[in-house]
């Protein structure tokens, strides 16, 4: 994949309250990852990368699944 910054994986099996609709879509440099850690105001949002694939507006994309939160420390 080009770098280009056009999302490369879909994440997945978060409560919707958490990350739904466009931001599931993300890019990634590293698709070699098997962990994936988002920031979500004062907590992280932790994925792990699934050996599944889905199509996005005929777009091939690494699915990560949802595993859980964390906090920032204060």
């Amino acid at each position: 994949m080009d770098d280009n910054g056009a999302p490369n994986v879909f994440l997945t099996g978060a409560p919707a309250t958490v990350i739904a609709g466009e931001e599931q879509l993300r890019y990634i440099a590293d698709l070699d990852v098997t962990k994936v850690k988002i920031p979500r105001g004062n907590r992280y949002e932790h994925f792990e990368a699934s050996s599944e694939t889905t199509l996005v507006d005929d777009r091939e994309l690494r699915v990560f699944v949802w595993t859980h939160s964390t906090y920032v420390a204060e």
